[in-house]
């Protein structure tokens, strides 16, 4: 546990913090939030997350803060609004202002290696969530905790294999393809990395399936919906949509609505994350598979930050459990998804 008179000068720390915080974001204290903070004896945590692009973001933040509510833990809550020099700050602060754990959502895989070095060397241990980094010095973090990306990938290759088992043979008989365009998401994050990666692992024995345009989205809606727009002029021979995000999934449903394509109909669409709104496409038709990125991990995450907190070892990996939600499913059994 932390000593009486450090975790008084925490505290005192804690506050000046929040009061320069509000000076320093002015109008927007609405997108960059701090915790306020009671005099108990919780540990703190500082929590980077990268944004609130979407539902899902969302709900993962909310998950994190619930979790740290319920159990008294401090949460000093930065919003990096998708920047990494940003959030690289409030790593910054996180060790300036002695919080126990500090706990980042990386934006990119790399970059990071000075400021996680600058908290091991204040003793302040580190866990990684939701996306993987890459640094020289694996001991530079403690572990990660989130959902397996590379898994999600392979889960929609073999959701492709499966539906089109019974129309591979003619097209490897008569030459043709099956056209796939993949809406990417955000350059240099591992998740997107991982979730191509698997992708193409389960297709590339599989020639018949041929790639014919991928371009990142960022994991926005509206990205998705330009991105559709462009492919959609660029090419008329599409088969299938592999979207990073549900988010470019909607936006590109829209543009396809607008052309009179029918999703999930005239092209397969195959997306990650089972926002709600994913779950109403596949129920009407417009999505033939989605695949469950689980945001709920905030009960975890305190978990090994009190851990961490503590002094204990905790795992180097750990993942989430997802599920497959398939266009055959009973699909009035899906559960509400609360994002």
């Amino acid at each position: 546990m932390i000593r009486n008179n450090m975790h008084i000068s925490k505290q005192f720390l804690i506050v000046v913090f929040i009061i320069l915080t509000c000076c320093l974001v002015g109008c927007k204290a609405q997108k960059r939030q701090v915790a306020q903070f009671k005099a108990d004896d919780g540990i703190i945590v500082g929590f980077s997350q990268i944004g609130a692009e979407s539902a899902w973001r969302t709900c993962n933040t909310r998950s994190v803060q619930d979790a740290a509510a319920e159990k008294g833990v401090q949460l000093v809550y930065d919003n990096a609004e998708q920047k990494q020099e940003n959030q690289i700050k409030a790593l910054h602060s996180f060790i300036a202002y002695q919080v126990d754990v500090i706990v980042f959502v990386p934006i990119v895989t790399d970059g990071w290696d000075n400021v996680l070095q600058e908290a091991r060397d204040a003793g302040i241990p580190v866990l990684v969530t939701d996306r993987k980094i890459d640094v020289e010095d694996q001991s530079l973090y403690a572990g990660f905790i989130g959902t397996d990306s590379l898994k999600e990938g392979r889960n929609a290759g073999l959701f492709l294999l499966d539906k089109f088992e019974d129309s591979r043979e003619h097209f490897e008989a008569t030459g043709d393809y099956i056209n796939i365009v993949e809406m990417f998401g955000t350059e240099g994050s591992s998740v997107a990395l991982g979730r191509a990666e698997g992708f193409r692992e389960i297709l590339e024995t599989h020639p018949e399936f041929r790639i014919i345009y991928s371009k990142s989205g960022d994991f926005l809606r509206s990205r998705g919906y330009e991105l559709a727009v462009e492919f959609l002029d660029m090419y008329e021979d599409i088969d299938v949509i592999f979207s990073h995000n549900d988010g470019m999934t909607l936006g590109a449903i829209e543009a396809m609505e607008e052309r009179g394509i029918r999703p999930g109909t005239d092209i397969v669409i195959v997306t990650i994350d089972a926002q709600q709104a994913a779950i109403d496409a596949l129920r009407e038709g417009k999505v033939n598979c989605v695949i469950e990125c689980n945001p709920k991990t905030g009960v975890e995450i305190i978990k090994l930050a009190e851990r961490l907190a503590a002094g204990e070892n905790i795992p180097r990996l750990q993942y989430v459990h997802e599920e497959v939600f398939y266009e055959t499913d009973d699909l009035s059994l899906i559960e509400p998804r609360g994002y």
